[in-house]
């Protein structure tokens, strides 16, 4: 343990937070950078900090509800003790990003922002110091480096969806994507400039495919197999990435790759329920689910139902199901009985009164976060399936969702693009996708129930589809362009 922690204090001292910093720390720490990662045990110990550290950068508020806030899948809850119970008020941790109204200097996400780009520099540290392991065979050395580039090409994927434009915001992908890391900050002070969106799906795609070639069987670390990356989970990325690029033929023969030969199958619709209630493991369709922080006696210290749970109703989370969301689902629908109804203590209008909120069901007790299960490669062979003119296989596929979650099936495909669209909403609710889905097919944000923000609504396009660059980053590299209209 303490070696542990003294691997993550070092990275820290290597994060993008000041040049003046680095320069002073960079003669004393040369030497502890050789040390720790001069053999396979201290590589493996950095790899493993490496997935705490994106752990805890996506599952904590900001990013966890980001995409489902802004889209419109989510109200808060009421205030539950105090002198200001049943007030309902908008989270301080998204204020600014909820009413489309991020500022450059005081950004909701800087936290974000700067802890990707610091898991992207542990990541190339691992990857600059592991080809010289002398205590590890060649296939070990790949499977590292694999592993490595997969989270490099997430973190980097992730920043991208907040901080670029959609990859269709101009015909040629020629608008600004991000800045993108292939070196650590030890080989020297850069002050790299951002790519343009086609350049950085080029890089994402590359790592990706580089990542592919290189996997063994398993990983070298101990743990349960769902909480790495590893070929099929890797595959499931690469098929997302080809969707947002809208790289049509090769998103429909990815996402059918997985959906055919990674040996995972669609949780059936007689346990569709039960698996998403399950206090500590995912559900069985799961290709990724990172493993929750735990302290020293195996007691979980930070999980999804921090975010979306209730405990009783006097102890619940912030973040609920609109009604916006929960009409689209037909009575029938088993994933209507996936939310959990309370009625909470409200003032409406000064009028004290119950109100009934809607917590999902799928993040309670010990919820890991989800990054990719296999339910999203139907939704995304059947959206390119539908784009190659392939119709009849999107329906099918669509169907295959619907009849799990014994809702009618379609049988008719005049309307379905839309289809598709509410389709990925209900099945994928509060797990990270609604309002890229409405960047990446061009449409408006409508949020009607329980908005409580200045702007409820955007039209496409809309410079406040992507976030500002947080204003230290722009002062400390004179290179990185900041987004339009900040």
């Amino acid at each position: 343990m303490k070696y542990s922690k003294y691997l993550y204090l070092f990275f820290l001292l290597f994060s993008l937070q000041s040049c003046s910093d680095f320069l002073e720390q960079e003669p004393g720490t040369q030497t502890s950078i050789d040390e720790l990662l001069q053999n396979k045990t201290g590589v493996l110990q950095a790899l493993r900090g490496l997935y705490s550290s994106l752990e805890a950068n996506v599952r904590p508020e900001r990013f966890a509800v980001y995409a489902d806030l802004q889209g419109g899948n989510i109200k808060f809850t009421p205030i539950a003790t105090g002198s200001l119970r049943g007030q309902i008020s908008t989270p301080s941790n998204v204020e600014q990003v909820y009413s489309f109204d991020d500022q450059a200097l005081t950004s909701n996400f800087k936290i974000f922002y700067d802890e990707s780009y610091d898991i992207i520099n542990q990541a190339n540290l691992i990857l600059e110091y592991t080809p010289s392991l002398t205590d590890a065979t060649v296939a070990e050395k790949n499977q590292i480096k694999a592993e490595a580039l997969a989270i490099r090409a997430y973190t980097h994927f992730l920043l991208s969806l907040v901080y670029s434009q959609d990859y269709k915001y101009t015909a040629d992908a020629s608008h600004l994507g991000i800045v993108y890391s292939t070196v650590s900050i030890k080989a020297g002070i850069q002050y790299p400039a951002r790519k343009t969106a086609a350049e950085t799906y080029a890089l994402l795609i590359n790592d990706l495919q580089t990542a592919l070639a290189n996997y063994s069987d398993s990983s070298l670390l101990s743990g349960a197999a769902y909480s790495f990356f590893n070929q099929k989970n890797t595959k499931a990325l690469l098929a997302r990435v080809y969707l947002q690029k809208g790289d049509w033929a090769n998103a429909y023969e990815t996402a059918n790759d997985v959906i055919t030969n990674s040996g995972t199958a669609l949780t059936s619709k007689e346990n569709l329920l039960t698996e998403w209630a399950k206090p500590d493991l995912p559900i069985s369709e799961v290709l990724l689910e990172f493993a929750i922080p735990t302290d020293s006696e195996n007691n979980v210290s930070g999980s999804m139902s921090k975010v979306f749970g209730y405990n009783t109703d006097l102890s619940f989370e912030k973040y609920t199901a609109s009604n916006d969301l929960i009409n689209l689902y037909e009575n029938n629908d088993l994933r209507k009985q996936l939310f959990l109804v309370k009625p909470l203590f409200t003032l409406v209008d000064g009028v004290q009164t119950y109100v009934n909120y809607s917590f999902t069901k799928k993040f309670q007790d010990n919820a890991g976060y989800v990054a990719f299960r296999l339910s999203e490669m139907y939704l995304i062979r059947a959206e390119a399936a539908l784009q190659t003119n392939r119709a009849d296989i999107a329906m099918a596929d669509i169907n295959t969702i619907r009849a799990r979650a014994n809702a009618s099936l379609l049988t008719s495909t005049a309307n379905l693009k839309e289809d598709i669209f509410l389709e990925r909403r209900k099945e994928l609710c509060f797990e990270g996708f609604l309002f890229f889905d409405i960047a990446r097919n061009h449409k408006d944000v409508s949020r009607t129930d329980g908005c409580l923000a200045n702007v409820c609504s955007l039209t496409y396009p809309s410079l406040k589809y992507v976030l500002p660059i947080p204003t230290f980053n722009t002062n400390l590299n004179p290179n990185l362009q900041q987004n339009d209209s900040y």
